[in-house]
């Protein structure tokens, strides 16, 4: 049986044979740390614009309707009561009843003042939508395809089949303790958004399979790509070649570098070294391990060929990456 973390930052240990849950490191390397804006009650005419704050954003609609506006995508999305916006990416959005509706602009702050003061009023005398939103701010920013490749936005309807019965069931736990005034609701909220944003990415993930285009997060649903991510994840200090992923797969050593370099959007061993100097960026940052140590961790025989392929992939060498994380926190 695994066992349980110590901390909500600590993941359990798995199970034995159990490979590695590459969704969970990736999101693991991004240090996200949850921010309420809260409940909104909004009478028609009304809009809202979000700033252009980095990080990823969710918007859930718990009644009415909301035309969501994003910027660099063309068109508007129609969202309907129970469904779920997640965009990956954070950037400047609005939301509105109708095209043309006036906007209030989200001063920085605002939400924060009125948290646990009760739902945030805006709009006329029209017909009533209510919204949750919240942001995630990012402690670093994304390095790996797996994540820089999702869409914009993420749209999950309610009345979509393929939507987990998981997630609809945190949806309207997130909304239930949006309307509460007990105490620590704003605690489970948090919490609770985050479990969203990570189902809506499992979610995406899943009705992602043979249907999706782009490369990155998809390549997790294929049964043998996501395999060899999950190697590459679990064992980043193998001695992995194209030949010895693909045999594990059991691939033929062209045919998985082309369903890797389609899937994933870069080549195997590219995706590797890559995932490797993200670790090692964590590694420096979380612990106080040297750089002798640092370097066999990540699959480098040696401190000098660990610092030139660092250097390579940041364009500052590992002590000097370590010095300025620590300043900067």
């Amino acid at each position: 049986m695994a066992s349980s973390p110590n901390k909500l930052t600590d993941r359990p240990e798995t199970l034995e044979g159990q490979g590695a849950d590459v969704l969970a490191d990736v999101l693991d390397t991004l240090r996200l740390s949850t921010r309420m804006h809260g409940r909104f009650e909004l009478f028609a005419p009304w809009g809202l614009q979000f700033g252009t704050a980095p990080g990823a954003h969710i918007v859930l609609v718990a009644r009415g309707g909301a035309r969501l506006e994003v910027e660099g995508v063309p068109g508007a999305l129609e969202l309907c009561a129970g469904d779920l916006a997640v965009l990956p990416h954070g950037g400047g959005h609005t939301l509105r009843d109708a095209e043309g509706s006036p906007v209030h602009v989200l001063e920085r702050g605002a939400c924060a003042s009125a948290r646990g003061k009760g739902s945030i009023r805006l709009g006329g005398d029209g017909e009533r939508t209510t919204l949750v939103a919240a942001s995630f701010q990012l402690g670093v920013a994304p390095r790996t395809l797996l994540f820089k490749e999702l869409p914009h936005v993420i749209h999950l309807a309610a009345d979509d089949a393929a939507t987990a019965p998981s997630l609809a069931s945190t949806v309207q736990l997130l909304l239930t303790e949006s309307a509460s005034s007990h105490p620590g609701a704003t605690v489970i909220m948090s919490r609770l958004a985050d479990i969203l944003l990570v189902q809506a990415l499992r979610a995406h993930i899943m009705k992602s399979e043979g249907s999706c285009r782009e490369a990155g997060m998809r390549a997790l649903g294929d049964p043998q790509i996501g395999k060899a991510l999950a190697l590459i994840h679990e064992r980043p200090q193998e001695p992995w070649t194209v030949e010895s992923l693909a045999s594990a797969v059991a691939m033929s050593r062209s045919g998985f570098a082309a369903r890797f370099s389609e899937l994933v959007g870069e080549p195997p061993l590219e995706y590797l070294v890559g995932w490797r100097m993200i670790k090692a960026a964590q590694l420096l940052r979380e612990s106080e391990l040297p750089l002798s140590e640092v370097a066999p961790a990540i699959g480098y025989q040696s401190e000098a060929s660990f610092n030139r392929a660092f250097k390579r992939w940041d364009g500052t060498a590992p002590g000097a990456y370590r010095r300025n994380h620590r300043r900067a926190s």
